[in-house]
């Protein structure tokens, strides 16, 4: 059976790819028709229902961060450990360490299953998740749900940010790209509005797990009826399939191109495994050693300890704690919504560069807002002002980029496992600054730990101008051309 997929995959390369020399030999014009200078560039309407519906899984992923901010205390007096800090931090990390197993094998079960078995996979164990949380009566069934809504977050985000740049049209990717981090956002803040009555309803907490079975099951639902990756049905040899899939995302008239440009990229070992090898050398590792870095500058800028710790900050300068939550939430739904206006505008790069600077100022003046010269009012709003300031930039930039740009730059045939990989990364780093932040916070101090965190900023300014190519309007063939050359 295997044997016919691959004879069927390989016919139909050498027909895509004859029609391909054809066009090109018969007139450029050929591409300018479906470049916008004829027909135009396809209806992002198509692609649009498909990209909600994967939007949802980064919903559920900003949600589950968020959902024991409020509700932890809550928590700790029903289940009995309320004077255990090791507990309550362990509720906490046990997710992050979920998310990262998940995070590892996303990659095998994207190239196994495809994508939208690989959604569905991400919020089965969401529900199982929450649902285990919301009925416990012990410390015990907390972590252990815990666990299972991790994996499923770990799974959702490397298959939201390949899925989505696999479906949309190239002059509208970034702006598809940049929703996942508003869906995220929106989840954080959706879970601090349903949990803002823990502190005064009895076991209202439960009701927050329950509630986010909802988008779950809404997720595993509609992914039955969204399209596959034609990248993916096409290197599993299904070419008939992948132009149906593209005639449902981007419209008849060019469904030919597109398929053309997919053959165009072909390099013929498609079907051939990708061993964890080949993405440690050779000439895929210096495109996962950019990934990998950006994800790690990243989260060594201290953005995670900003919405994991920010309650506690600000806290300590008699601002409440629901208060500052809704100012983070503000901040970072605003900088989402500007980076899917710009992402196609200004471009990946200069979003990033723009967001790490910004960044770095906004540390700057957290550092000086705790400097023992400030007054208190004025270091009140130096060390507010730039937590904002931070968490704002962050999303115009650092926060949506690097998942849409892996996934762009990313070879297909290795791109569901690079992302496993860069992505285990963005956990393992995550884990250790949550772990350590409010420790080293006590250890060296403010001003220290914030000038290190704004020192990360500048060396990913630095690394960003080096390293990252511009991909705005580009296709996903295009890029991987211009990338790897033909061997």
């Amino acid at each position: 059976m295997r044997g016919r997929h691959v004879d069927a995959y390989s016919a139909y390369k050498r027909v895509a790819s004859k029609d391909h020399i054809n066009a090109y030999d018969r007139e450029e014009s050929a591409v300018g028709l479906v470049n916008g200078k004829g027909i135009g560039n396809p209806s992002w309407k198509r692609s649009l229902p498909h990209m909600l519906v994967a939007a949802l899984s980064s919903f559920l992923y900003g949600y589950h961060l968020g959902v024991v901010n409020e509700t932890l205390d809550s928590i700790s007096l029903d289940l009995g450990f309320s004077g255990n800090p090791l507990a309550k931090g362990l509720v906490v990390s046990t997710c992050l360490g979920g998310a990262f197993v998940g995070s590892l094998f996303s990659g095998w079960i994207l190239d196994g299953v495809g994508h939208r078995r690989a959604f569905q996979m991400c919020a089965l164990p969401m529900i199982i998740g929450a649902s285990m949380s919301a009925t416990t009566k012990s410390l015990w069934g907390m972590l252990l749900g815990r666990i299972f809504v991790g994996t499923g977050m770990g799974i959702g985000p490397p298959v939201a940010a390949i899925y989505v740049s696999e479906i949309s049209p190239a002059f509208v990717r970034g702006t598809f790209g940049s929703f996942t981090q508003i869906s995220t956002s929106l989840g954080l803040m959706g879970s601090l509005f349903i949990g803002l009555p823990a502190k005064d309803i009895v076991g209202w907490w439960r009701v927050c797990f329950w509630v986010s079975t909802v988008p779950a099951a809404v997720l595993a639902v509609c992914m039955e009826f969204c399209a596959e990756s034609p990248q993916w049905l096409f290197k599993r040899g299904r070419g008939t399939e992948a132009e149906a899939e593209f005639e449902k995302l981007l419209g008849a008239a060019h469904v030919k191109f597109a398929m053309a440009e997919l053959s165009k990229s072909d390099r013929g070992d498609e079907l051939e495994t990708v061993k964890f090898s080949e993405l440690l050398y050779g000439r895929h590792f210096k495109m996962v050693f950019i990934g990998s870095t950006i994800f790690a500058l990243q989260q060594l800028s201290g953005i995670n300890a900003v919405f994991y710790f920010s309650s506690t900050v600000f806290k300590s300068f008699g601002v409440p704690s629901d208060l500052a939550n809704t100012c983070v939430g503000i901040a970072n739904l605003s900088g989402s919504i500007l980076a899917m206006i710009l992402m196609d505008k200004l471009g990946r790069k200069v979003l990033l560069l723009g967001s790490f600077s910004g960044m770095a100022v906004a540390m700057g003046l957290q550092v000086t807002g705790a400097s023992s010269y400030m007054s208190g009012s004025g270091a009140l709003s130096l060390s507010v002002g730039g937590m904002l300031l931070f968490v704002l930039m962050f999303a115009l930039g650092a926060g949506p980029v690097p998942g849409l740009l892996l996934s762009e730059i990313l070879p297909s045939r290795i791109r569901a496992k690079a992302m496993a990989v860069c992505m285990a990364v963005h956990w393992v780093i995550n884990f250790f600054v949550g772990l350590l932040f409010l420790p080293l916070l006590e250890q060296i101090g403010p001003q220290i730990l914030y000038t290190v965190f704004a020192t990360f900023c500048l060396l990913a300014v630095v690394f960003v101008k080096r390293n990252v190519i511009e991909t705005k309007g580009k296709s996903l063939q295009e890029i991987e051309i211009a990338l790897i050359p033909p061997q």
